[in-house]
């Protein structure tokens, strides 16, 4: 998966996130995805913005996690995913990208 296509997967699936007032940031190997819910649609860019919450990983965790063949807890327990920020929001991430 390349950066464009999750890109285009993380608009899908944001479009259905409720607002929180907050954003998030993911740095991949390959670029940035940047999604903001503070509005009544939610942004995602390719912008290297402040967000409450930065998520360090790879495309191919996020996509492993996604589509549920990766337990995020333990892919942040064995370091393949790196959260600094907003752990709440964090909590809430695999029904916003799934």
């Amino acid at each position: 998966m390349t950066l464009d296509q999750i890109t285009e997967q993380f608009s899908k699936t944001a479009g259905k996130a409720p607002q929180l007032g907050k954003s998030i940031k993911f740095i991949f190997e390959q670029g940035i995805v940047h999604i903001d819910l503070h509005g009544e649609e939610a942004q995602v860019t390719n912008e290297d913005k402040e967000a409450d919450c930065t998520i360090t990983t790879s495309i191919e965790t996020i996509d492993g996690i996604r589509k549920g063949d990766i337990n995020a807890m333990s892919a942040v327990m064995t370091g393949k995913v790196k959260i600094k920020g907003d752990m709440g929001l964090a909590m809430k991430l695999p029904s916003l990208i799934s």
